[in-house]
């Protein structure tokens, strides 16, 4: 039986039960439903339902809606090849709705089969509490460089101790300290000053801190912090692709490496001699760098190939870590 036989007999098993025509796209997601808890108004809030094209075939998301206006979805990466991750993002609208609510968002697929998946997302949006902006924005934050934001809270909702006792945070590098500077019959206003500090690593930033207060409604309020540890040197993409292929198949990809100074790539490693690179063109220092990368699929390794990619400057600084992965089949 070749390939596109066995396809159109999974079509076919597919197309008689409209379950196992769902369940595919299901098991794709690692989660299928989110609480936001407590907000506060408009306090930014997102959650991110991650799936994984776990099959042989590419992907496609055909869009996405919502049973509620208090949750805007979007999609990230709605093309998927083997292996490649995307998200469903669910904002929900602290700024245009209060009170307990809810949405079921309906994610659908036209490749490679039709299929819909739903996600349920539901919270608590308060009138009384409110944060100005809507998270700690750190933004882009060069390593090793302190940075510090500050965010404002207000509570008016009457009870006349009101307080924020604590902050507390998962995150080692992010502390926060805060200053109350209005307390009167309308409202208790707190000035709120988070902290990075320079050994926060490399990377993207989504962490919340907990508002932990002495209101009877609800003791913790999150809010979110939110920026991006920039390394020196970058690469991209992040994990490099080189796609399913038959033994013997040869591709090409290309890296990205690039700084704010001009700099030499001296080395490229790889265990793994399915992997080359061409660096003959990137013996001059300079600020960006195009490597294009060559893998040839083996013959005595089947399913899913991974390695780890590391790249030496002639500083000896090491750009971030990459991994490059393929899929060898015979079908």
């Amino acid at each position: 039986m070749n390939r596109k036989t066995g396809l159109l007999l999974v079509w076919m098993v597919l197309a008689a039960s409209p379950l196992a025509a769902q369940e595919w796209a299901a098991k794709m997601f690692q989660e299928k439903q989110y609480d936001f808890g407590v907000c506060a108004r408009n306090a930014s809030a997102e959650y991110k339902f991650v799936f994984e094209n776990i099959y042989m075939e590419d992907v496609h998301v055909a869009g996405v809606r919502t049973s509620c206006g208090c949750t805007t979805p979007r999609v990230e990466n709605d093309a998927l090849k083997t292996y490649e991750k995307g998200a469903i993002v669910a904002h929900f609208n602290t700024d245009r709705f209060l009170g307990q609510r809810g949405a079921t968002i309906t994610v659908t697929f036209d490749k490679p089969y039709y299929a819909q998946v739903q996600l349920h997302v539901r919270g608590h949006i308060r009138g009384d509490v409110v944060v100005e902006p809507g998270s700690v924005r750190m933004g882009a934050v060069d390593v090793g460089t302190p940075v510090d934001q500050k965010v404002k809270v207000y509570y008016s909702g009457g009870q006349g101790n009101w307080q924020i006792l604590d902050v507390k945070s998962a995150n080692p590098h992010l502390k926060a300290e805060v200053l109350e500077n209005i307390r009167n019959s309308r409202q208790v206003a707190y000035e709120l000053k988070v902290h990075l500090d320079e050994n926060a690593p490399v990377g993207y930033i989504n962490d919340y801190l907990m508002l932990v207060t002495n209101d009877n409604r609800g003791t913790q309020i999150p809010l979110l912090v939110e920026g991006c540890v920039e390394a020196e040197i970058t690469v991209s993409p992040a994990a490099l692709f080189m796609g399913v292929l038959q033994p013997g198949q040869k591709v090409t990809r290309q890296l990205i490496v690039k700084s704010k100074t001009p700099f030499k790539i001296v080395d490229i490693i790889c265990d793994d001699n399915s992997f080359k690179f061409d660096t003959s063109s990137e013996q001059t220092p300079k600020t960006l760098h195009v490597i294009p990368v060559t893998f040839v699929a083996p013959s005595d390794t089947m399913g899913r190939v991974v390695k780890s990619i590391k790249i030496e400057t002639e500083q000896g600084q090491l750009a971030p870590e990459l991994s490059a992965y393929a899929v060898v089949t015979n079908q």
